[in-house]
């Protein structure tokens, strides 16, 4: 059975990034994202549900999200899920569910870097500068591969509605 495991969330840190360097070299960071939903309730009010998800990034991705993302910075990000699993010291079964970064993209304004106190090198900027629209459709699609918008679809005319 084919199987397909890919995530895409934009929210705020909810701390800050937590960057370590394992013995071999390799770069993780470690840090949350607060995702927010509104929906509207049967009285009329809005309700906001925030889902808080942990988030690993690895190597030069980590790199950077450590030296230029803090608590409260929008992010965009594209990662897989993975399911953790240990035993506790009482010998519980525990487990957590959270996600693996493959890709990210910087949200918000150098203006809004710049009062946060993080501004990217220029290098850093231009090669994460895309607009999220187009990283969305990227993302959602197949890197890229453009599909024709639903207006464009012609139907027969014998369809009965």
């Amino acid at each position: 059975m084919a199987s397909f495991n890919k995530v895409i969330l934009m929210g705020n840190l909810t701390r800050d990034p937590e960057l370590r360097v394992t013995q071999q070299g390799v770069s993780i960071c470690k840090f949350a994202v607060a995702v927010s939903r509104q929906t509207k309730l049967a009285d009329g009010t809005m309700k906001e549900e925030t889902a808080f998800v942990d988030i690993d990034a690895f190597g030069k991705q980590a790199e950077v999200i450590g030296k230029y993302f803090i608590k409260g910075r929008p992010i965009l990000l594209e990662g897989r899920l993975r399911l953790d699993q240990w035993e506790s010291q009482s010998g519980e079964k525990r487990s957590k569910l959270g996600v693996v970064l493959e890709n990210f993209q910087f949200v918000g304004s150098r203006a809004d870097a710049e009062e946060g106190g993080v501004v990217p090198s220029q290098n850093v900027a231009e090669s994460h500068q895309e607009p999220v629209e187009r990283l969305v459709e990227d993302l959602s699609q197949n890197k890229g591969v453009k599909s024709k918008p639903v207006y464009d679809v012609q139907l027969d005319e014998d369809i009965p509605f």
